[in-house]
């Protein structure tokens, strides 16, 4: 029996398969592909927060379910980094909750919070569970621009003004996840400011908060006086210390939404294998020579990547933060759209990125470059990239009859 079930019905193929299918078609035929696709760290977790994880599971007490909220030395371990980094001190019991990484933290807070038709407000282009979380829930998406400005500030007015019903919470994601962009505490005051006033929560994801290459280091909304009163903010453990398969991540910030995010979860989960969790908050306590050394590293990638392509031709904004590059597709290939320019990317230089349309319609016009090779192999990337752009008559030719041929 077909069924067409209502939440399915509500998501859109997912874009990233079609390049991910092109990809293991040529491996299994033995290209080397050099995957800047996926946000997928491959460099190793720092040795002493293995160790720990190894210690803690050769004990058989901690083979036993965990607490959904997290242990009470890893929440305590989390408001020791939120005082350190951010001089915001927040209440262990209360105020913080350990996720099975900010994507299941989001996730299931916006299930929490979303009824049948209320409106949310999603930058656009955005990581896909900003404002697929609400979609899943039953909610709607009313699109707003990523850039942390005025114009941002008018939209999210222009929002309120004008959706019926009114909108119930805001996304933000600064360093952005795909574009790179950066938010400044004037502009998170300003939020905060504006969302008091109209009874809005916001949703702050700061998972690249520790990979960033200017002297000043990003901020928190909780930073902002009154914050706590409306928003919530996500963080994680897996591009901070190299740990992506440990799925550990923390919401921290107002009661009530933490709260709320600890009513779904007591239903859904027992929390993170206990050893994972004493591991994660030795991370957090442990020395921070590994998080200096990950951000050098990603930094130089990243110089790597941006002289690269301008000498190919490709000039490329030079990241602030996270992982990306947000790379505006050059023009003589911008009619083809991310989707089908990441396909010839692939095809034809061996590189596969992530299409821009993947993370919302207003990202159709650039792909993401993730830094996830080594410097050998992001420089073997760039030079395939080169040669692809100094035929790109002929490779323009190719796709277009077989475009023809395949209409």
């Amino acid at each position: 029996m077909e069924q067409e079930f209502h939440r399915i019905k509500r998501l859109p193929p997912y874009v990233f398969a079609e390049v991910n299918a092109m990809k293991a078609r040529a491996r299994a035929a033995g290209e080397d592909i050099i995957d800047l696709g996926m946000g997928n760290p491959d460099q190793p977790t720092p040795k002493h927060i293995v160790d720990k994880l190894v210690e803690a599971a050769q004990n058989p007490r901690a083979h036993r379910y965990s607490m959904s909220r997290g242990i009470p030395g890893l929440r305590k371990a989390l408001c020791g980094y939120y005082a350190r980094r951010f001089n915001v001190e927040l209440d262990p019991e209360t105020e913080t909750i350990v996720t099975l990484g900010s994507k299941e933290g989001l996730a299931n807070l916006a299930a929490a919070i979303t009824s049948p038709g209320d409106v949310m407000l999603v930058p656009n282009p955005s990581y896909p569970i900003h404002p697929f979380g609400f979609i899943i829930a039953g909610g709607a998406v009313r699109h707003i621009p990523v850039t942390p400005d005025k114009e941002f500030l008018v939209s999210l007015d222009r929002a309120v003004r004008h959706s019926v019903p009114k909108p119930v919470a805001l996304i933000l994601n600064y360093p952005s996840n795909p574009t790179a962009l950066l938010a400044d505490l004037d502009f998170y005051g300003q939020v905060v400011d504006f969302c008091r006033h109209h009874g809005i929560w916001v949703l702050s994801d700061i998972a690249y908060s520790e990979i960033y290459f200017n002297d000043v280091p990003p901020p928190s909304i909780l930073q902002v006086p009154g914050a706590k009163e409306i928003a919530v903010e996500f963080t994680s453990m897996s591009k901070t210390y190299n740990m992506p398969g440990w799925r550990i991540g923390f919401a921290a910030g107002n009661k009530t939404l933490i709260s709320a995010l600890s009513r779904i979860k007591s239903y859904l989960d027992y929390g993170a294998f206990t050893p994972l969790q004493v591991a994660a908050a030795a991370a957090l306590n442990g020395p921070q020579d590994c998080v200096v050394e990950i951000r050098q590293m990603y930094k130089d990638r990243r110089d790597v990547v941006i002289k690269g392509l301008a000498q190919a031709g490709w000039n490329v904004p030079s990241p602030p933060a996270t992982m990306f590059a947000w790379a505006p597709i050059p023009p003589a290939f911008a009619h083809l759209g991310s989707l089908e320019f990441s396909k010839l990317l692939l095809r034809e230089a061996s590189v596969a990125v992530s299409p821009g349309i993947g993370f919302g319609e207003y990202g159709d016009s650039h792909v993401r470059i993730a830094l996830v090779e080594n410097v050998h192999r992001t420089r073997q990337a760039v030079r395939n990239i080169k040669t692809f752009l100094q035929s790109y008559d002929r490779v323009l030719e190719d796709a277009e009859k077989k475009r023809a041929v395949g209409s």
